[in-house]
């Protein structure tokens, strides 16, 4: 399906771009394009891979006219850029909204006009009943790109979306914290031992877009089914796996967290299909009339829940330790420990 097509990542110097991009760069796909506005780790991304089927593009989301020059003859975008970090969405609430909501407006303008194939819009579970900064810019961000698939033929742009869990290892995540304070002998910061989260790897996070990408209708949200883990096992496991016995110090839930994340609300859960290991949730197509609203309801919502990292199939400490070293940099950081 990419024989000869060009491909445009937005965020692609981040792990998740980094990730699709290595993924798809194997295929016959003719070119990928790496838009973001970091042009070091472009310059590192350039000497590492050298390969003149990746070009680079400076530019920014929140610049709908640099995100318009780099969509000339793209086929494919996968829709990666965003601020992430919960706490500095929490303490520049504007930058997230210009980042993550006008930014992804800009893109799907820009593809529109720009004559795109498909567009995939990546969010978070943190969208899913949103407590913070990142998680509402992020929830508007899916209704931004739910409603704008519903003004274009998505025989000419199709517009569909994912959203997914904690991804292992990432950059801001627990796991290199805990390891980092393996490696200094200091206690690991566990905010809250019962705090569940989905476990899910980068692949994990690839496989989920590869997939909409070959099933999603305009409008959808795509969900992989995920495993979770609460938040004292994951420190535990990882303590067994470098064999040490450092103090696990609880600091308390921090400004912005939940005790568990969502990835189904529970309307979303009622019209949501079961695709085995997925959830495809469609756009509502209902307008604004306001009897549906507001006269006609649904048992279902009454009855049905959420799908979260509490309810989720939770893992052992075996499994969580075998989830563990499917990480390369878990098994490199054991390499050097070990050593």
């Amino acid at each position: 399906m990419f024989k000869n097509k060009t491909l445009l990542i937005t965020g692609g110097t981040g792990s998740f771009g980094n990730a699709v991009m290595k993924r798809f760069l194997n295929t016959d796909v003719k070119e990928i394009r790496i838009f973001s506005r970091d042009e070091k780790k472009q310059d590192d991304m350039r000497k590492l891979y050298r390969n003149e089927k990746i070009k680079f593009y400076i530019g920014d989301v929140r610049d709908k006219n640099s995100v318009k020059d780099a969509m000339y003859g793209v086929d494919y975008v996968f829709h990666a850029a965003a601020l992430k970090q919960v706490p500095s969405c929490e303490f520049f609430p504007m930058e997230a909204v210009k980042t993550n909501i006008m930014g992804t407006e800009n893109v799907l303008t820009a593809a529109i006009e720009r004559g795109v194939k498909k567009v995939i819009c990546l969010s978070t579970d943190k969208a899913a009943y949103p407590i913070n900064a990142m998680g509402i810019s992020k929830a508007m961000m899916e209704k931004v790109f739910v409603a704008k698939s519903k003004t274009v033929d998505p025989e000419r742009t199709l517009i569909c979306g994912t959203r997914y869990g904690n991804v292992m290892a990432s950059r801001g995540s627990v796991i290199p914290l805990f390891i980092e304070q393996i490696k200094s002998g200091q206690p690991l910061t566990v905010t809250d031992p019962n705090m569940t989260r989905f476990l899910m790897s980068l692949e994990d996070a690839v496989e989920l877009v590869a997939f909409a990408f070959e099933n999603a209708k305009a409008g959808d949200i795509m969900v992989q089914k995920s495993p979770g883990t609460t938040i004292g096992d994951l420190a535990e496991a990882i303590k067994d796996l470098f064999n040490v016995d450092n103090e696990i110090r609880i600091i308390g839930t921090r400004h912005g967290e939940k005790l568990y994340e969502t990835l189904l609300t529970k309307e979303e859960h009622v019209v949501a299909q079961d695709l085995g290991g997925f959830y495809q949730v469609p756009a509502d197509k209902r307008d604004l009339n306001y009897d549906k609203y507001f006269v006609e309801g649904d048992e279902k919502l009454s009855t049905d829940e959420e799908y979260n990292s509490h309810n989720t199939d939770r893992l052992n400490m075996d499994q969580i330790k075998d989830k563990l070293l499917s990480l390369d940099y878990v098994r490199e950081e054991l390499k050097g420990w070990n050593n």
